[in-house]
């Protein structure tokens, strides 16, 4: 049986490695709230499959399902891809889900965070969370993980690393009340240091304008390689967007990293803004203590709310023109990958998009998992 620890991921010798190091798997949770997904969310059970059948090009898959949901789930994915039967509210495994932490021996941890829909009762997205909190436990026990739980709420996709001691995040999300009240920027950072491994970590002032997350930066600026980020952008002087990104880039640029190193940045223009249309919203149903859809809502739209897999990188379009220069670009910054693009439109109707409905599994000391071919 996996333990729980009363010791600090850093004490121990571990640390978070960068998404481009190699997986064992990825984990994802399947949706089925109609609430928050459109028409009892079938549009997005077609997205999520067709999601994990472009990450099962270059790794494992497991879904989890509720037990109202396994027979469904089972017979829409891919024969390939593990289907698991597990209670959530949701379906945001980036946020509610483990963190995975490796040693220099390739031994593999988890980091069992406290998840409160992000922020609760003062903001949150709905209640209840109970379920959801629960995930990150089950999963390191189906894995036979041992397990750090601290008592700090964290979402996965609030964070993202180098793998080289570095941490990203934004004050918008990490340093808003509704998290963990009561601790000031240097009691945050100390928790990063201490359960991700990390020595330095920088921080940009928001995330993705309308980004119901309060500024995931996973949605907004992440790593591609040690030294270099890609970040959201727009040139539009009139989009709320392109102040929020222009300070990011003068934050970005007078930043080092854990290692001195000066910070490349590589842009991603953004699509024309996505918004809510009457027919989707009114597929939503509307319940007391969810967060409502309305018609004409600005929704936030980004590539780089990608997964990077070990063989491919799986980009969300939407049918926009800049589609194919994100494509492009993400070519250049990953060239051993395949990029693989899969509509994120009915994702991000939810709220997010593709890197938010995944948790890579470090491989550490295991067996490498054989490749699909594609």
């Amino acid at each position: 049986m996996p333990r729980l620890l009363a010791t600090t991921p850093r004490q121990d010798g571990f640390r978070m490695p960068a998404e481009w190091e190699p997986h064992l798997g990825c984990w994802m949770l399947w949706p089925e709230r109609s609430d928050n997904w459109r028409n009892g969310a079938v549009p997005a059970k077609h997205a999520f499959a067709a999601v994990a059948a472009a990450i099962a090009r270059g790794e494992p898959v497991s879904v989890c399902a509720s037990p109202s949901q396994y027979v469904a789930a089972r017979e829409l994915l891919d024969p390939e891809i593990r289907v698991i039967e597990m209670t959530s509210n949701d379906s945001w495994i980036r946020d509610c889900g483990p963190t995975f932490v490796v040693d220099g021996q390739g031994r593999v941890r988890g980091i069992d965070w406290k998840f409160n829909a992000w922020g609760g009762l003062s903001g949150g997205l709905y209640f209840p969370w109970d379920q959801d909190d629960l995930v990150g436990e089950k999963v390191l026990e189906l894995e036979n993980d041992d397990r750090y739980a601290p008592d700090f709420v964290l979402e996965g996709g609030s964070i993202d690393v180098d793998g080289q001691g570095t941490v990203l995040t934004t004050e918008q999300c990490l340093l808003n009340p509704n998290r963990n009240p009561g601790m000031d920027r240097a009691q945050v950072e100390q928790y990063l240091r201490d359960y991700l491994g990390a020595s330095t970590v920088l921080w940009l002032e928001q995330g993705v304008y309308r980004d119901e997350t309060s500024g995931h930066i996973d949605n907004f600026c992440r790593f591609v390689a040690p030294g270099e980020v890609m970040l959201t952008w727009t040139d539009d002087p009139s989009d709320p967007q392109h102040a929020i990104s222009c300070a990011a880039l003068e934050r970005l640029r007078g930043m080092r990293d854990a290692r001195g190193r000066a910070l490349t940045v590589h842009k991603l223009h953004q699509p024309a803004p996505v918004l809510i249309s009457a027919e989707e919203a009114a597929g939503v149903e509307k319940v007391h203590g969810t967060l409502p859809r309305s018609a004409g809502d600005r929704l936030a739209a980004s590539y780089v709310n990608c997964y990077i897999a070990n063989d491919v990188v799986v980009m969300p379009c939407f049918d926009d023109a800049q589609d194919e220069c994100a494509r492009r670009t993400l070519a250049r910054l990953f060239p051993t990958r395949r990029i693989v693009m899969v509509s994120g439109r009915e994702i991000l109707l939810g709220g997010g998009n593709i890197h938010c409905i995944t948790q890579q599994q470090p491989l550490g000391n295991r067996r490498p998992p054989i490749a699909r071919a594609a």
